[in-house]
């Protein structure tokens, strides 16, 4: 302790060094934003811009400065004057209120603890006893250097933690404990996986049909009220991922767009984990200007920062700084800059808040300090980096035990549980059918616009076809020609089926935007899988008649109409296969190298088992013939093609013996000398698509309710401690 306090001492002498007293401004009076024109002079809270009050339903009044709206009546920013000690707020543009008001919900925490095997070096506690609430209307930053809990706690709260956690404590929502129903709430992830080939109206427009019950038409209203929200006028009808020459939207305008996507919800609480994630200055202020407008309707926001420029830090009501899992302040802004003053580690005139902060708990900076050593003796001490961070954060954590403001988060958390407020309620989500109808109609619209991933296939797969078809063209239809025939569609169903693993990242697209919008309950995994099957039907049977066409004629197969259309229906089958055993792929690696390794495995194998280089009958038993051949849909397609080709079809060997197509067959491939044969064959290609996608649904649906029943579990853990 003596090592402590004579490092923390020196700190506090080097601190003020940088600032002379004279010139420092007093704690109770520093405030970072200024008016235009003032600039070098401080503002105080009396200089804050006036706001229209709006009265709450439920408040409490005695005994503190904080006032409370139990989730009945909207909050204007006004609070955040009612609310002493937090920083004022810059007065909205004029035409830029937003239209309806949303009924915010208090949230509080209790003595929360979170454990994730592994993840810590030396413990698995990631986030350790964490006291603190949010209030309607108002900004609470979760802050924090690098793996210091954050976005842990931030899902803590929200009931998102992944599998692996187990979390103990209290969460509490207008004073009460219980599970945030589907709508009152909304996350924002770090990364969001966004439709670049869909214009932001059109994003917005079908998560809300995929998340709201009722009309489509009375779905346009929310998404223009969201876009009015974040701010998106000018980008509506932009593509987000940009068109050929065309850019996409930068990272600012992406990052709104995925806040605006769970606006459409008009969720009472907002939580967003990084918004200012690889944002520019000029974007991290203008999306937290747009925040901060959004908590004036009254919605509660809880957010995660890595750090913020002076300009954006004004702007935060509340604060909770974490290091390393623990809580080293929580509180208003101000107060802590305070707190900092306290503990002997007062921030430097000229510096950000924040960064004052990172850099007095952020322990990488005891490596930037051993690389300055020698520079440092030779040109002085720096007063922004002579401290050990080790100390700085037993200081200031013991330091905010023993204070007043860990106290009033306490008595503030009993005022807020003592009696429970109105409770929130589910808004309803869409219907199966409507999601179904939904993910199947954008998922058109996304082939249409997708060149690279769609058109460019066809593309592919018709000059494959081609290449094949010359290379066996003029076989004519003699005897001597069944062989070069059976080695021809061996080719075309083998290599076009190989050719469909360039769709992996299209089916990998599709998944990452299916998990982004069912961890947020907007989708699930039977109206994915049809929605995303009949989305691709009709691409499949494009795919299917061009190629078969081409491959047909080339080759000289039988002239007759129905037996060309049960090539392109065994063709079709085939591919449909293909693309259900590469969403189950997919679906279970959700990693484009992993997924086409695995693919062009399986497709080799089941090439080796599908009787051509040795016929079925003939493999070997144990694993080739069962169960290898039997589960190759190459098998089926070859067969029932061939069986379509020759069955009923006689070779004359000399001038008075002939053979029928059975035979000329049966040392070229085995198939079936039933005449109904060849529709067993599509019957089973119909059955293996059925079974894949059955297959995917299982995957899809054990992780999803695998989570599901583990924030249950969580939920159920807080009701039980009551």
């Amino acid at each position: 302790m003596d090592e402590i306090q004579s490092q923390s001492d020196h700190y506090r002498s080097s601190s003020s060094s940088a600032s002379s007293p004279a010139s420092r401004v007093p704690a109770f009076n520093f405030f970072y934003l200024r008016k235009p024109g003032s600039l070098g002079q401080p503002i105080s809270f009396e200089d804050s811009p006036e706001w229209e009050d709006t009265d709450a339903d439920v408040r409490v009044e005695e005994g503190g400065g904080d006032s409370i709206n139990a989730a009945t009546t909207s909050v204007s920013p006004s609070l955040s004057k009612l609310n002493s000690g937090s920083l004022p707020s810059p007065r909205l543009p004029e035409g830029a209120a937003v239209a309806r008001k949303i009924a915010g919900a208090s949230v509080a925490w209790k003595d929360l603890t979170v454990t994730i095997g592994g993840k810590r070096k030396y413990s698995d506690n990631v986030v350790k006893g964490s006291n603190g609430y949010a209030l309607p209307g108002t900004m609470t930053v979760i802050m924090g250097p690098a793996k210091s809990g954050k976005s842990t706690l931030l899902r803590a709260i929200a009931g998102r933690l992944p599998p692996a956690a187990k979390m103990y404590g209290e969460i509490f929502v207008n004073g009460a404990k219980m599970h945030m129903p589907y709508g009152s709430y909304g996350l924002v992830d770090l990364e969001t996986t966004l439709i670049g080939s869909l214009t932001v109206r059109e994003y917005l427009y079908y998560s809300a049909v995929l998340q709201l019950p009722g009309f489509f038409s009375q779905k346009k209203s929310v998404v223009e009220e969201a876009i009015h929200a974040m701010s998106l006028g000018d980008f509506a009808n932009k593509l987000i991922g940009g068109h050929c020459f065309m850019k996409g939207l930068p990272s600012g305008e992406r990052r709104r767009v995925a806040i605006a996507r769970e606006l459409v919800m008009r969720p009472h609480i907002l939580f967003i984990d990084e918004p200012l994630y690889h944002l520019d200055s000029v974007s991290a202020l203008l999306m937290m200007v747009t925040l901060k407008k959004l908590t004036s309707t009254g919605c509660t926001l809880i957010f995660t920062l890595n750090q913020s420029s002076t300009e954006v830090f004004g702007l935060f009501d509340r604060i909770c700084l974490l290091s390393n899992g623990n809580t080293l302040f929580f509180g208003e802004t101000l107060a802590c800059l305070q707190h900092f003053s306290n503990a002997g580690f007062p921030c430097p005139i000229m510096q950000s808040p924040s960064d004052h902060f990172l850099r007095a708990i952020n322990t990488d900076f005891d490596r930037i300090i051993a690389m300055c050593k020698n520079w440092q003796d030779d040109n002085g001490d720096f007063s922004a980096v002579n401290m050990d961070t080790a100390v700085a954060i037993c200081t200031l954590e013991a330091t905010y035990k023993s204070s007043a403001d860990a106290a009033a988060v306490e008595t503030m958390i009993m005022r807020l549980t003592e009696k429970e407020g109105p409770l929130l309620k589910s808004k309803g989500n869409a219907s199966n059918a409507t999601r179904i109808a939904v993910l199947t109609w954008r998922s058109l619209l996304i082939m249409s616009r997708e060149f690279k991933y769609y058109w460019l296939r066809l593309i592919l797969y018709m000059l494959l076809t081609l290449c094949i078809g010359t290379i066996f063209s003029g076989l004519g239809h003699s005897l001597s020609s069944v062989v070069t025939r059976v080695a021809a569609i061996f080719v075309f169903v083998s290599f076009t089926s190989l050719l469909s693993i360039a769709g992996v990242p299209v089916l990998m697209k599709e998944i990452k935007i299916y998990a982004s919008e069912e961890s947020n309950q907007h989708s699930g995994a039977l109206a994915f899988l049809f929605g995303q099957l009949l989305s691709s039907i009709p691409f499949l049977f494009l795919i299917s008649i061009s190629s078969s066409l081409v491959f047909y004629f080339l080759i000289g197969l039988r002239d007759e109409f129905s037996l060309l259309m049960y090539f392109v229906l065994n063709f079709f089958m085939c591919l449909l296969v293909n693309e259900g055993l590469m969403l189950a792929v997919v679906s279970l690696w959700k990693n484009i190298f992993q997924s086409v390794l695995t693919l062009v495995t399986i497709h080799a194998v089941l090439m080796l088992a599908a009787g051509y280089f040795r016929i079925r009958s003939e493999l070997p038993r144990p694993v080739w013939t069962h169960p290898l051949s039997y589960i190759a849909f190459h098998t089926y397609s070859i067969q029932g093609l061939l069986e379509n080709e020759y069955l009923g079809v006689n070779f004359a060997i000399g001038q008075v013996r002939s053979i029928s197509g059975f035979q000329a067959l049966h040392s070229a491939y085995d198939i079936s000398p039933r005449s109904n044969a060849k529709w067993e064959n599509v019957l089973v290609l119909f059955l293996m698509a059925v079974g894949y996608r059955i297959l995917v649904f299982v995957l899809l649906h054990f992780y999803a309710r695998k989570n599901v029943s583990l924030h249950r579990l969580f939920r159920g853990k807080h009701n039980s401690t009551a």
